[in-house]
């Protein structure tokens, strides 16, 4: 998964329930985590108001990756 990917969240969150849909805005890895290898995506969602949120690459399915 890379910024610009088009994703569907597969976990519900607070206000964000199961299948909506987001763009991958920036993923980065905290330097602590990187035995484990898992990045964190912050996504625009499409239909919802506030913030972009962020995702764990597990709560996400790509629907349409960028070239």
């Amino acid at each position: 998964m890379n910024p610009g990917d088009l994703v569907i969240t597969k976990r519900a969150s607070v206000g964000v329930p199961t299948g909506t849909y987001g763009l991958i805005v920036k993923s980065f890895m905290p330097h602590d985590w990187e035995k484990d290898g898992e990045k964190i995506h912050e996504l625009q969602l499409i239909g919802t108001k506030g913030a972009n949120r962020r995702y764990l690459a597990r709560d996400l399915k790509v629907i349409n990756a960028s070239r």
